[in-house]
């Protein structure tokens, strides 16, 4: 029963749930500044279930920058819009679900 998964009831190297929720997140990339005028990158709309270790540690070694995540979005320093959204399309996301605001 370990090597089934609980979502789509397929064994877990067919499991397609991962491919679902890229497909259909809606996820909103967007500048916030900060004190002092700093501005900071904000990724939401990621699937609760995504490893959100794993994304930050790729976002911040591509786009040479520090990061946190912090209830359930991705905080990158700077403007990173447009690298961002070029490495979630590699990644797999819809071009179409990903906004810039």
């Amino acid at each position: 029963m370990d090597n089934i998964c609980p979502k789509c009831s397929l064994p877990k190297e067919l499991c397609i749930c991962g491919e679902i929720s890229k497909e259909e997140a809606i996820i909103k990339v967007k500048i916030e500044k900060r004190r002092y005028g700093r501005k900071v990158t904000i990724i939401e709309g990621l699937d609760p279930d995504t490893n959100f270790s794993d994304l930050l540690t790729k976002l911040k070694s591509a786009c040479a920058c520090g990061g946190t995540i912090k209830e359930n979005r991705v905080e990158l320093q700077g403007d990173h819009r447009r690298p961002v959204r070029k490495l979630l399309e590699k990644w797999g996301f819809t071009a179409d679900n990903i906004v810039l605001q």
